[in-house]
């Protein structure tokens, strides 16, 4: 059995990989290409997510595919399904970090908080709050309610927030609604976060409508992928007050070009993709769930977070 695996990771799997087990350790794009064909499982992550989709498509005798990220849209869903090639990704890895980010831009928001910090910079005293609103008794929809959108709920639940969610199956729970649901709903919340997993389904699923739809005085906060959201449509609504702000940890393209407009949009939070990052333990996580998952598959038992490659997550 050949593995290719991070090279960043190697410490912590090392000491506890199979002794029958051939290792390849990658540490640049070019060695994952090089040593993925032939190898039969893989975890290719890189920081740019075309090297880690090129890699796959280059190891054509993987049966195992793991992902420290939730979101899977870098993969080549359809050649890993023809050869039968199973992925598992890492949904609770990150859940707690992202979920806390996604409070941070509410916070941030809220108060004002980017002029507060423009004004130490300036070395001056503000009289005033910039940012009056209070989240206690707000309204937010949450659309895509899976382990991060239920993390966000339980900590909004904490200020007092009236949380909704957006499920595929809601099965009747309280306070949640199905993916036909929620579009006329929209003029009801205060802030509108986007949990989804992009897939053909999701792509531009808020767009010029739907912010039309929104309250004037809404929120709209993003910690999916970039693509869930009509940029251009967003960058309008902005520039003319038809919501009052919005944060985006992720955007499209990442990462955003110098010039983009969208840096410039009034009361936008940008917060470029570092909501994951904001921990110290996503090695570790990600390292204990590989190697579970890496027993369950010699053992021939269902893996953790195995993706759907039809549904794409």
């Amino acid at each position: 059995m050949i593995l290719v695996l991070p090279a960043l990771a190697r410490p912590l799997l090392e000491p506890h990989l199979p002794a029958d087990a051939e290792t390849r350790w990658f540490a640049t794009a070019e060695d994952a290409y090089a040593m993925s064909p032939g190898a039969e499982i893989g975890w290719l992550d890189m920081q740019t997510p075309s090297h880690t989709g090129r890699a796959v498509e280059l190891g054509e005798d993987l049966k195992l595919v793991t992902t420290i990220y939730a979101g899977i849209n870098a993969f080549p869903l359809a050649a890993m399904k023809a050869r039968g090639t199973k992925l598992t990704n890492g949904v609770g890895i990150n859940t707690n970090a992202v979920a806390e980010y996604a409070v941070l831009g509410m916070l941030a928001l809220a108060k004002g908080y980017g002029d507060v910090v423009r004004a130490q910079d300036r070395h001056e005293w503000l009289r005033d709050s910039p940012g009056k609103v209070e989240l206690q008794d707000s309204r937010a929809l949450i659309i895509g309610y899976g382990a991060i959108g239920r993390r966000i709920g339980e900590i909004l639940g904490g200020f007092g927030v009236h949380v909704t969610g957006v499920r595929r199956s809601p099965s009747g729970e309280p306070d949640m609604l199905g993916p036909n649901d929620w579009r006329p709903r929209l003029g009801d919340f205060d802030w509108v976060i986007v949990a989804a997993p992009a897939t053909s389904e999701t792509a531009h699923l808020i767009g010029a409508a739907e912010l039309a739809a929104m309250k004037p005085s809404a929120f709209l906060i993003n910690i999916a992928r970039g693509t869930l959201i009509d940029q251009d449509a967003l960058i309008d609504a902005l520039k003319s007050r038809r919501i009052a702000g919005a944060h985006l940890d992720v955007t499209d393209p990442e990462p955003l070009p110098a010039d983009h407009p969208l840096w410039d949009a009034p009361n936008a939070v940008i917060t470029m993709h570092l909501s994951g990052r904001a921990q110290t333990r996503m090695f570790q996580r990600a390292a204990k769930l590989f190697l579970d998952n890496l027993a369950r598959y010699r053992a021939g038992e269902p893996l953790i977070n195995e993706v759907d490659l039809d549904l794409g997550y």
